[in-house]
């Protein structure tokens, strides 16, 4: 019999830094190769490729980490509210290179901060159950978060079904795994509870917080 390995703070720390160098890994590497391209003078011909590839990468680096700072962090530790257009900024900035379309139905001025941080969360796994591409539409009411993702072989993985329970993957938590279960975690402290459903090719997330 397997037994699973118990979650503790410390470990819950190391696996979200693992998930945040994850996401980080791919735009700053390719800066990184950029750099070592413009210190090469023999790559006299490729200079003007590699500042294209700066460029980029910085931006996809600064991009994934206001999203992920506001997402996993506190995003500036003051109670607030967070403005919907920094919201739909952040959003479609992260996910420039998506395959999906980023849809937003939000008809309110701003969230307030704890609510936009479990939205935010609910957008990632929102994209990742898309990956073939579609529609993520991303949708609030006074109680409720919503992200709906239609696309071709929309996917509900059960790792992450397990996690949005509370309950750890059999083999333990690793870093993809660990974000939908902070993402409970977050709505749990609020009072409330995250569901996630699939029926043909559209995956429903949704979050009940009390108001």
């Amino acid at each position: 019999m397997t037994t699973t390995p118990k979650l503790t703070p410390s470990g819950l720390a190391a696996l979200l830094c693992a998930r945040i160098c994850h996401d980080l890994v791919s735009p700053v590497g390719a800066l990184g190769t950029a750099i070592e391209i413009l210190d090469d003078d023999a790559n006299a011909d490729m200079h003007d490729d590699a500042l294209d590839l700066v460029k980029s990468s910085s931006r996809r680096a600064a991009a994934k980490l206001k999203f992920l700072r506001l997402a996993f962090g506190a995003g500036g530790s003051a109670p607030g509210v967070i403005a919907t257009q920094e919201i739909r900024t952040l959003t479609t900035d992260m996910f420039e290179d998506a395959k999906a379309e980023i849809v937003f139905d939000i008809h309110s001025d701003g969230i307030e901060k704890a609510r936009a941080r479990i939205l935010l969360n609910l957008v990632m796994l929102g994209v990742q159950a898309v990956p073939r591409g579609g529609e993520v539409r991303i949708a609030t009411s006074d109680a409720a978060l919503i992200v709906v993702s239609t696309g071709p072989r929309a996917k509900l993985d059960e790792t992450v079904e397990r996690a949005l329970k509370g309950r750890a993957p059999e083999h333990g938590f690793d870093g993809r795994s660990i974000q939908p279960f902070y993402t409970t975690m977050m709505a749990r402290e609020c009072g409330g509870g995250i569901t996630a459903e699939i029926e043909e090719e559209t995956v429903t997330f949704r979050a009940d917080i009390p108001a």
